[in-house]
């Protein structure tokens, strides 16, 4: 193939991929699609994507692995170490290259339990947009030792296109994130200015008639107005609360106990192992205690609620816990509250796992592990 032929197919490459990564916007459909796409119009055969966060990886796309790299569930790709990633986090890799062998592939080998397809060695080239590294793309062919300058050199441009669509995905989540909590902020602020302060008013009026009334009657009706408007008044002020949370800018933990009281809760906590934890991950597990802590005050019948919260292995776990008079479920099963599955929603969100453990009089435990 001529110079302007090689150069024509690399524009081709390039175009195509930046089509695909254009129309994107979840990284967890994306990844692979780019990732079979490359493969298919450069005639390599085998690839895969990790992303590091804080010095942890994550598999995020892969296509045709050998069975030495995927049995048992993706084991071995799941592995801490290998060359590349090290390179990677010790900040050597910075530009495509070629990795002389496969660590994994040479461990899998040793085995001898698992084909290998031929695959020996694979080049990796970093995923990056201006100075911001988000993690590896990995390819390779059975049999192939050696990419050339040229290969390299497209690898790395397709590393760029989708090192850049990365920053552009998180850029546009960080605003929407930006964007829902200042619409929080805001209705929790007209909700205080306009319906708190009618409730609050409609109390204090209920109460004056009361003690103005001269009947019996008279003055239980406007007793029954004002703990309507007191109870509303509660209801608003938790709401308000779970919109605009007041004290998690002084630790998860602070804000449960603030909220555990205003609800009229005595809540028992006890933590083990908790630095600080990423901010998404304080805002989900913050609003599964608020759920719980307030299903507990509306259906347990009991005051206690003893919450657990534990980092350890890259993991947060909470336990929320009852002896109220809990309810029939079994695993498995959908769940009976839109309540209960908000808390499997948002924690699913983030990779974790939600489960329920609960009987008729026996009360109610929820535990939440999601991975730090």
């Amino acid at each position: 193939m001529d110079m302007t032929k090689e150069k024509q197919a690399e524009i081709g490459i390039l175009k195509e991929i930046a089509e695909l990564l254009n129309e994107g916007t979840e990284l967890q459909t994306l990844l692979p699609e780019v990732l079979h796409k490359l493969l298919d119009v450069t005639d390599l055969k085998m690839g895969w994507i990790f992303m590091v966060d804080n010095g942890q990886h994550r598999l995020a796309a892969y296509a045709h692995l050998p069975e030495a790299l995927k049995y048992d569930n993706l084991a071995p790709m799941c592995r801490p170490d290998c060359w590349c990633l090290n390179r990677f986090k010790n900040g050597v890799l910075q530009n495509a290259t070629n990795i002389m062998s496969c660590k994994r592939i040479e461990e899998a080998e040793a085995e001898e339990r698992y084909q290998t397809d031929g695959l020996t060695h694979h080049a990796t080239v970093p995923l990056r947009a201006g100075s911001e590294l988000f993690g590896l793309l990995n390819i390779g062919s059975p049999h192939k030792k050696n990419f050339d300058e040229k290969e390299l050199a497209l690898l790395e441009s397709v590393a760029f296109q989708i090192g850049t669509a990365l920053k552009r995905i998180k850029l546009t989540q960080r605003e929407q994130e930006t964007a829902l909590k200042e619409e929080r902020n805001r209705l929790a602020r007209d909700l205080h200015d306009s319906v708190n302060q009618l409730l609050f008013s409609l109390s204090l009026t209920a109460r004056g008639g009361r003690e103005l009334a001269k009947d019996t009657d008279t003055k239980e009706t406007f007793t029954y107005i004002q703990d309507l408007a007191q109870e509303a008044l509660n209801e608003m002020r938790a709401l308000i609360w779970q919109l605009k949370p007041q004290g998690l800018e002084d630790g998860l933990i602070a804000a449960v106990q603030s909220y555990s009281k205003m609800v009229g809760l005595n809540m028992n906590y006890h933590v083990r192992g908790v630095t600080l934890l990423p901010g998404k991950v304080e805002e989900t597990l913050w609003r599964i205690a608020q759920e719980a802590m307030m299903n507990c005050k509306k259906h347990s019948g009991q005051s206690e609620i003893d919450l657990t919260l534990i980092v350890k292995d890259n993991k947060v776990l909470m336990v929320i816990k009852d002896e109220g008079a809990g309810f029939h479920y079994q695993k498995n099963t959908i769940l009976p509250s839109m309540g209960l599955k908000s808390m499997k929603e948002r924690t699913e969100a983030l990779k974790g796992e939600f489960h329920i453990q609960t009987f008729p009089n026996e009360g109610t435990m929820i535990t939440i592990e999601i991975p730090v």
